[in-house]
């Protein structure tokens, strides 16, 4: 096996593995034993659980921002219907199994008080998310101040989701984005 094919392996079980149970959850014998990598071949790509988790938040990123520009690219042309296409992006995921919230907001939540490494990932992310929003906010000839509104909504979504199990939560993100949206574009 090539090096990338066993560090997907080993990413594709992290990944599993820490959104089920958790960052902190889970060792390093339990990651070798889900990606059926030795241990030493492990640590040779990955030297500390540090850089495992860094490299799952960053494939995470990747999905995230490919999930999210497809949904909008689906939405069309009406920039409207592209800024409310997030949300409906948000009620998908929110529907798979096995959905349990953010994987940034549970990476902070369980790391961020003790791996500065992770609260900067977990920053970046978050901050890529608004100025996708506030793109999105200006094609929309809204004011600025209506992304950060449209972007704590969907956060707020997310992590209401995870704990509440309720996909529709998507819905009434989204009926409050239709409203801040009609207000700022009529102001």
């Amino acid at each position: 096996m090539t090096e990338e094919t066993v560090r997907e392996q080993i990413l594709a079980a992290a990944e599993e593995l820490y959104y089920r149970k958790g960052y902190a959850a889970v060792g390093m014998d339990e990651l070798r034993a889900a990606s059926g990598v030795s241990l030493r071949r492990l640590y040779s790509l990955f030297p500390a659980k540090t850089d495992i988790v860094k490299a799952v938040l960053d494939r995470k990123h990747g999905e995230w921002e490919a999930g999210l520009n497809g949904a909008v690219e689906d939405a069309g042309v009406d920039a409207r219907a592209r800024l409310l296409a997030v949300y409906g992006y948000l009620e998908d995921w929110f529907c798979t199994d096995g959905f349990r919230g953010c994987a940034f907001i549970n990476a902070f939540g369980e790391l961020g008080g003790t791996n500065p490494e992770v609260v900067a990932i977990v920053r970046a992310h978050k901050a890529s998310f608004q100025a996708y929003m506030a793109g999105l906010v200006i094609d929309a000839g809204a004011p600025a101040s209506l992304a950060a509104q449209l972007s704590i909504l969907a956060e707020g979504a997310q992590s209401t989701a995870a704990i509440s199990g309720d996909s529709a939560v998507a819905v009434q993100a989204r009926d409050a984005a239709e409203v801040l949206i009609s207000a700022a574009v009529a102001s």
